[in-house]
This record gives structure tokens, C-alpha cells and sequence, in this order.
């Protein structure tokens, strides 16, 4: 039993699916409605900020997570990830760092899981079960 528990490679592959299927579907979803972009846009230019920037999402919400499912550069993947996640924080939910949920959980609990799952992929690499194991 404890031979069938010590599979890394597996458990890397399963954190790849699930971090950048997640952060995958946000990214796809900002791209079926695109007046997203123009919201973070809006947001950037009230920060002083250029609004082109706003498209960077596109890169830390499709493209990493892309990346890191594929496993082709997954720990660059990983780290852009972060990085969106990291922007969200400070652009979207700058007011809920410290706040918790109804169930008493930190309200950022899923952002967090994002960016920790993130920064452990950067971190651990790809595994082998990856299109270039890194």
C-alpha cells in the first residue's frame, strides 16, 4: 500500500491538472465576455497604469495554465500564474485580505489556493508525466 502512495510524478501531474484546469476556465470565461478585459482595463487606468496591460491576464489565464497542464515549461507556467494571481489580489480583492466567508474560511481561500498551487508548481516542476518534463 504504501508503494502505490509514492507516485510524485502523478501527484505533480493531478496539482497541473487542477490548478491550471481552474485558472484555465477563468480565462476562458474572459474570453467568451470581453467586457471583462475592459473592466480590468478600467481598473488599471484608475491606478494610472496603462490600460493595454489588462491583456496580460490573457497570458496568466490561458496561456500558463496551458503551459502547465501540457507540462511544457510548467514551472515559468507556474510562476506567471502566481504573478496573475498576485495582481488579482491587489487590483480585484484588495479589501477582502483580511475578511472571512459566512462558514468562518478566508474569503480569498480559493485565490490563495490558486497562487500556493501555482508557486508549487514552479516550484516542483513538471514531473515526468509532462510534455517536456522539466
Amino acid at each position: 500500500m504504501s508503494r502505490l502512495l509514492h507516485h510524485d510524478d502523478l501527484g505533480k501531474l493531478l496539482l497541473r491538472l487542477a490548478v491550471g484546469g481552474l485558472i484555465l476556465l477563468h480565462g476562458i470565461d474572459k474570453l467568451l465576455n470581453p467586457a471583462s478585459i475592459t473592466d480590468i482595463g478600467n481598473m488599471l487606468d484608475a491606478m494610472g497604469i496603462p490600460v493595454f496591460l489588462a491583456y496580460g491576464v490573457l497570458i496568466g489565464e490561458i496561456v500558463a495554465p496551458l503551459m502547465v497542464i501540457l507540462g511544457w515549461q510548467a514551472r515559468i507556467g507556474g510562476l506567471l500564474m502566481a504573478g496573475n494571481m498576485l495582481v488579482a489580489f491587489v487590483l480585484v480583492h484588495h479589501d477582502e485580505w483580511l475578511a472571512l466567508n459566512a462558514q468562518g474560511g478566508w474569503a480569498l481561500e480559493l485565490q490563495g489556493l490558486f497562487l500556493i498551487g501555482a508557486l508549487a508548481i514552479a516550484f516542483m516542476g513538471s514531473g515526468r508525466l509532462a510534455m517536456h518534463p522539466d
